[in-house]
């Protein structure tokens, strides 16, 4: 668990998953999936379904995290490898209220998600993917020391407008040099 004042990361916990089912399946059009990748489909399921299929493989999971704000989750932080080799390792974040836009949180958490996931993985690069349409995640992006590397243009389709795909990264040795860095 790693602490800012008032917000915290932490594994998943069996006390999450109804406040997880809420902020994430309990809708099938919540104000966050406009912002998270709305070109991909999202539904709704139910809570029995959610904690038949899904509930079990997210606690404790090393990649997957809740976002806490002053004891009450607000969202969560992930990681995963876009490759079988696990050395291209992508990082993510959801809001799922959009109270708690705009106020920080996201890039708080993710000062705080970064320094564990370069500590605990022995990866060389960390990845963030977003879409053209999503300005506040890429500015998250800068916040924390990522750089664009890439931009594929017009590959995202979302209301009848085509998006581009942004890519965002750091490397191991500009986060040793960062204010994010902390020796151990």
């Amino acid at each position: 668990m790693y602490y800012d004042n008032d917000i915290s990361i932490r594994p998943v916990e069996k006390r999450d998953l109804l406040r997880l089912w809420e902020l994430v399946y309990k809708e099938d059009k919540p104000e966050w999936k406009k912002w998270d990748a709305p070109y991909f489909p999202h539904n709704s399921i139910s809570y029995e379904q959610f904690m038949k299929e899904t509930a079990a493989s997210w606690i404790g999971k090393e990649g997957f995290w809740v976002i806490v704000v002053d004891d009450i989750v607000r969202g969560i932080v992930s990681y995963y490898f876009e490759d079988d080799q696990q050395k291209w390792l992508e990082i993510g974040i959801v809001l799922h209220e959009s109270g708690s836009w705009n106020k920080g949180i996201g890039t708080r958490a993710l000062k705080l998600w970064l320094p564990h996931v370069f500590k605990t993985i022995p990866v060389q690069r960390v990845g963030l993917t977003t879409w053209s349409g999503n300005e506040r995640m890429m500015r998250v992006g800068e916040k924390i020391g990522m750089q664009l590397e890439g931009r594929m243009r017009k590959v995202r389709f979302y209301n009848e407008t085509y998006y581009d795909s942004i890519r965002m990264g750091i490397l191991r040795e500009e986060f040793e040099t960062s204010p994010l860095y902390v020796h151990s």
